[in-house]
């Protein structure tokens, strides 16, 4: 039977509701045709479907990367569904080897239920957790007899486990594999067993883990699960995924400041991008946008839009509007003084070039002393033509490619709202 007359059966309400909840996902087996499906029986019978997000809390703080997930699941939630977290209270210290080359270090209980109160905090600005199942998996995996676990074993082939990415590619390497690992995915499906799990969610890289739950589920009897696999998200660089590794990330921390002008960085290529999997926006709603950019709006405009959206989903609309405002002023010219001080340096000798913009604060005794001068800019409190500056020792070669780059006439540094200074060219004035 093809998904297009699986969908003829569909009701048209449960099919909008199965586009919306597909939209940005990799859904298997089946598709959006099985999706739909399974909404139409959980209507028919009454019974929200259960929708699973394992999470090992091996780390602290979030970043809108990890939200990616989290927002699809409050999608279920208001379409009524059961969303359950599991805390991997127990695979946490044995810790997912996927994307890793090396074996983890093995966590403490204490660093565990350390880290998943913290987890728990942050996941309550994106889920209703008064609708959320918790649960830990070490509630089920620790009782686990040997017996038990031997059963647990045989619903996998060490052949099939050896398939995994992530441990193939040690193999290639000739990097060694600790035995504990090979039970990890195995685990991780069992986790579904537990929980009857109608859904299961993660991110492209957890492909292998998640498809072993319906392996493990099928071993035991029930119904396997549909996976539902979201894209990673690049992160403010437009290379790399985001990681607080690599610096490129938007962090649920952060202030509504950081948040706004972190979100103002990321690339044209990836607005739309950010609005699918990083906002509540409906398809509607950013397939508008998409349409806006298309006809030629200016992309910095519809980056003004991203930049509310998300300090107001974290912090609220009253912050996002302080924010916006803030930012008109600073990168607007009509917010400048009319009568900034100058500082003149000599644009085309190399000694003034290779000037680093700490020395420069300094000597226009714009701030009193190096210390000061470095601390400044590493708090993020000096701009350069309305940007950020966060290295102490740019030069000011760099700062002049810059605004030339950015068909910018002036150089204008400013510290705060009240320390402005002009850099002109000794030659021209």
């Amino acid at each position: 039977m093809s998904d297009t007359t699986s969908l003829e059966k569909i009701e048209p309400a449960i099919l909008e509701q199965a586009k919306e909840l597909a939209r940005g996902a990799e859904i298997l087996p089946g598709g959006l045709a099985a999706l739909a499906e399974r909404l139409q029986v959980a209507k028919k019978k009454n019974k929200p479907l259960r929708v699973k997000l394992g999470v090992d809390p091996t780390f602290t703080d979030l970043h809108i990367g990890h939200t990616v997930v989290l927002r699809k699941l409050r999608q279920f939630q208001e379409y009524g569904h059961q969303v359950v977290i599991i805390i991997g209270g127990f695979t946490a210290r044995i810790g997912d080897p996927s994307g890793r080359d090396a074996t983890r270090p093995t966590l403490t209980d204490e660093e565990v239920q350390s880290n998943a109160k913290t987890y728990l905090d942050q996941i309550g600005l994106v889920l209703d957790l008064k609708k959320t199942e918790l649960t830990n998996n070490a509630d089920w995996l620790k009782p686990l007899d040997l017996n038990e676990i031997i059963k647990l074993a045989s619903s996998v082939t060490v052949n099939q486990l050896l398939a995994k990415e992530a441990f193939g590619a040690r193999l290639d390497k000739q990097l060694p594999i600790a035995l504990h690992e090979l039970l990890y995915p195995i685990l991780q499906g069992y986790d579904s067993v537990a929980i009857k799990a109608d859904i299961e969610f993660g991110g492209t890289d957890q492909r292998f883990n998640v498809l072993q739950g319906r392996e493990v589920q099928m071993f035991y009897g029930q119904e396997p699960q549909i996976v539902m696999l979201m894209p990673l998200l690049e992160g403010t660089d437009g290379e790399k995924k985001m990681s607080k590794t690599y610096g490129n990330y938007i962090g649920l921390k952060d202030t509504p400041a950081d948040m706004f002008g972190k979100s103002m960085r990321i690339p044209d290529n990836l607005i739309v991008k950010y609005f699918n999997l990083a906002t509540s926006l409906s398809g509607k709603e950013v397939a508008a946008i998409e349409t806006e950019l298309a006809q030629g709006k200016n992309p910095k405009d519809i980056k003004l839009k991203l930049a509310q959206q998300m300090v107001s989903q974290y912090h609220g609309p009253l912050a996002a509007e302080l924010e916006l405002e803030n930012w008109d002023k600073l990168h607007s010219q009509r917010s400048k003084p009319s009568d900034i001080p100058t500082h003149k340096m000599d644009f085309n000798k190399e000694i003034d070039l290779d000037t680093p913009l700490f020395r420069i604060l300094v000597e226009s005794e714009l701030v009193k002393g190096t210390s000061e001068a470095k601390r400044l800019i590493t708090e993020k409190a000096v701009l350069f033509n309305g940007r950020l500056i966060q290295n102490p020792n740019v030069f000011l070669r760099h700062m002049l490619a810059d605004a030339k780059e950015n068909g910018e006439n002036e150089c204008i540094l400013q510290i705060g709202r009240r320390k402005w200074l002009s850099l002109i060219d000794k030659a021209t004035h």
